[in-house]
């Protein structure tokens, strides 16, 4: 590290964010976080626009728990509604809104603020017992959101800071509508950051319609055109369909292989390939439509914990999921559009490290596996005719020569070894104004920090729906 490199010290944070940061031994602000961070701090209108996996959760949240009036102050019973949210993160899938839920968790131990996940899937009591009690912050998904809202359960007349992130694929999943009939329903004196990676133009409308002169910032080299990460390998292998498991069995003893997630496109074959690979001794689990939300959270768990390291996935599982050390992703199937496979691709690399992608093309894809290639400039429209006794697979993907399809006995796949428990509920775990809010934010958080100094101990009371 550069020793003048900049730290999220420097922005003037609350101590207790720091300290919770550098728990996480996040000390350094990525680029998009470095850019955003004190134009969001200012309580100005941002649209971010940066590549999957560079850190834009925390672009938004240190700013979003900075602007938070906590329950413990004394300001807490001046406000219209004690109680009511005072921040919103919208996102387009239960998987990210669980995700960000717990990162702004533990952003905010050492505070006291009250973040509560709100998605479908689940019951709906432990949300609205969080939402009675009183939340500071609500990270949830548009139908259900909207649905406690039209039910009276979920205020948001008192939104003072709202976050739409993954704007794009809110827009690709068909939620946007719902999403304008919320931003209709929170404070009209509010600050807004959208965040995608693309912004096509229903995305432009919506920013139009609901952002007071916002800052765009983009994260990415202007000087680099690619449109994928930078540090992911791409390779592409014309394969056959009876052949295809073997050189996926080869390429998952590659060296240095840590979590992979293998895309299929249909719930069905991630089932039968699920089965198949724990029949060959790989640890794998699986993430697709048919799966309820419990068993959704146990996969996604046993792969955190290295339980398994072998995720094979719908693209349900591509909508911003964010899993460290993903090393490897294999598109085990063709994907739709360039657009998905950017998606798929993006659970590597992320937030510098690097990765490798592999996608399998049979005979049929590859007009379709064309198209993608040359809309991305990967110059892999014609892959090399591929079998698991290919030696340019061995020595382009770093896989023992002597391996073979089987790495031990055939092992219980995630249904078969943790049961889903009947009842089960999932854990939950503008000149002016923009200075004033500014100014009041400055002033709570010199007032945080001092109470934060008194009692540094203390751990802060963000909840999770149980």
């Amino acid at each position: 590290m550069k020793e003048n490199q900049k730290t999220f010290a420097d922005f003037g944070i609350d101590q207790a964010i720091v300290d919770a940061l550098n728990d996480q031994d996040i000390v350094h602000p990525f680029p998009i976080q470095e850019l955003t961070v004190p134009i969001a701090l200012d309580g100005r209108d941002i649209i971010g626009q940066a590549k999957t996996g560079t850190g834009k959760t925390l672009g938004f949240g240190v700013p979003l728990l900075e602007a938070i009036v906590e329950h413990t102050e004394d300001e807490f019973e001046n406000l219209a509604k004690p109680g009511a949210p005072q921040a919103l993160v919208v996102l387009p899938t239960r998987e990210l809104c669980k995700q960000v839920g717990e990162d702004l968790r533990e952003a905010a131990k050492y505070l006291p603020t009250r973040i509560t996940d709100i998605y479908g899937g689940v019951d709906f009591e432990p949300q609205l017992k969080a939402l009675r009690e009183g939340v500071e912050v609500v990270v949830g998904t548009p139908g259900r959101l909207l649905d406690l809202s039209n039910r009276r359960a979920l205020d948001l007349s008192h939104v003072k800071v709202v976050v739409l992130d993954e704007a794009d694929e809110m827009l690709d999943l068909g939620f946007l509508p719902d999403v304008e009939k919320l931003m209709r329903r929170v404070s009209p004196d509010r600050q807004t950051m959208l965040f995608s990676a693309t912004i096509p133009g229903p995305v432009v409308t919506l920013a139009r319609r609901f952002m007071v002169k916002p800052t765009h910032i983009r994260a990415a080299d202007p000087t680099n055109t690619s449109a994928t990460v930078d540090n992911v390998k791409q390779f592409a292998y014309r394969t056959h369909a009876m052949n295809k498991v073997e050189v996926l069995s080869r390429l998952l003893q590659a060296e240095g292989r840590g979590r992979t997630i293998v895309f299929v496109r249909t719930k069905r074959n991630a089932a039968n390939l699920e089965q198949e690979l724990a029949g060959r001794g790989f640890s794998v689990g699986s993430l697709h439509g048919d799966l309820g939300q419990g068993a959704r959270e146990r996969s996604m768990r046993r792969l955190r914990e290295g339980v398994i390291d072998v995720l094979v996935a719908t693209d349900v599982a591509a909508r911003g999921l964010d899993v460290d050390d993903v090393t490897h992703v294999v598109n085990y199937q063709v994907p739709e559009d360039d657009k998905v496979y950017l998606h798929r691709i993006g659970r590597t690399a992320r937030a510098g490290a690097s990765g490798t992608a592999v996608t399998f093309v049979e005979w049929d894809e590859v007009p379709r596996w064309g198209l993608i290639s040359n809309a991305l400039d990967l110059d892999l429209a014609d892959p090399e005719e591929t079998y698991h006794t290919s030696d340019h697979l061995f020595e382009e993907l770093g896989i023992d020569k002597n391996v073979t399809g089987r790495v031990g006995k055939p092992k219980k796949n995630a249904r078969q070894d943790e049961a889903p428990r009947s009842g089960q509920r999932s854990g939950q775990k503008s000149g002016q104004k923009q200075n004033q809010r500014s100014r009041n934010r400055r002033g709570r958080s010199r007032r945080r920090v001092q109470k934060y100094k008194e009692n540094p101990g203390q751990k802060g009371s963000g909840s999770k729906d149980s």
